[in-house]
């Protein structure tokens, strides 16, 4: 068992330690949104990496954005999705993050279990893509794309 250390704190004696996989990354939070609210949060560098992809993929940042939503199936019996969609639907919440106003989208089924989350980006020899940092999620699988809550 592995234990995450709070900010400040030194581990017991013979613990495992989980490396807080936010850490030394801006967190940043919605407009209009305290960063106590449970919300959608993004880091700098999974902002920076939908920028990129929504000018690649033709995504107008004025009505468009970045759809993050939950789907049933994969190994732990939930699957994270995302997409790009030219607009809000009628019942999503909308995140709006930055000078541009870089948009995610949340249908309300899927904000049920994302409430919270932190979307990261990450680049390593063994993987590159989005990172779902979810405090919902009671078991995940290795591969990091689908969960259980």
């Amino acid at each position: 068992m592995s234990t995450l250390l709070q900010p400040g704190t030194k581990p017991p004696a013979g613990a495992a330690v989980a490396t807080n996989p936010l850490d030394g990354q801006v967190v940043l939070t919605a407009q209009g949104q305290s960063a106590t609210q449970k919300g959608i949060q993004v880091t700098e560098r999974a902002l920076a990496r939908i920028r990129v992809a929504m000018v690649k993929e033709n995504v107008s940042p004025v009505d468009g954005g970045l759809r993050v939503g939950i789907q049933g199936g994969g190994c732990s019996g939930l699957s994270y999705n995302i997409r790009f969609d030219s607009q809000a639907r009628e019942r999503d919440r909308v995140y709006t993050f930055g000078d541009d106003d870089v948009k995610i989208f949340v249908d309300p089924k899927s904000f049920l279990y994302l409430h919270g989350m932190v979307l990261d980006y990450e680049t390593t020899l063994m993987r590159q893509g989005f990172n779902f940092i979810n405090p919902n999620s009671t078991k995940s699988c290795g591969c990091g794309s689908s969960f259980s809550a």
